[in-house]
């Protein structure tokens, strides 16, 4: 069953989680291009693929308690440090795609309808998707060396 969890936990890490900071690293392109549709379908991915980001944390708990193969009662505790920073940061992660990424689309999409300006939102954007994909960045590092345990 470790293995199982295991591999879920990784292909949806990998799956939704690829597409999530591809999608916020580079929404900034379409508003810097003035492309409506490149701005919805930005917002679309981050939308869908943040929802799916929920089943890695589901998957990476559930592997928390499976016994591993090599042997002990479980792969890692909730106490470890890097297993509460990592969720922490995703949460974080969560907050700036849900509470300015999408938002800031949102406004731009709207402006782009009305064929107004959008300058101004790109490098904020930007920078906040630059920000997502140091967040999970950092929680791969953090997933993958295990300081504190």
């Amino acid at each position: 069953m470790f293995k199982i969890m295991l591999a879920l936990h990784l292909l949806f890490a990998i799956f939704a989680v690829g597409p999530l900071v591809f999608a916020a690293t580079t929404a900034g392109r379409g508003v810097r291009r003035g492309d409506a549709a490149e701005v919805a379908s930005a917002a679309r991915v981050l939308r869908w693929y943040s929802l799916a980001s929920v089943l890695v944390v589901i998957f990476g708990l559930a592997l928390m308690s499976a016994e591993p193969p090599w042997g002990g009662d479980h792969t890692a505790e909730f106490s470890d440090p890097y297993i509460w920073i990592s969720l922490i940061l995703w949460v974080a992660a969560m907050g700036v795609v849900h509470g300015f990424v999408l938002p800031q689309l949102g406004h731009v999409g709207e402006k782009l309808a009305a064929s107004e300006a959008v300058s101004a939102f790109t490098a904020k954007i930007a920078a906040a998707g630059g920000l997502v994909g140091v967040i999970f960045a950092v929680i791969i590092f953090l997933m993958v060396y295990k300081p504190g345990s």
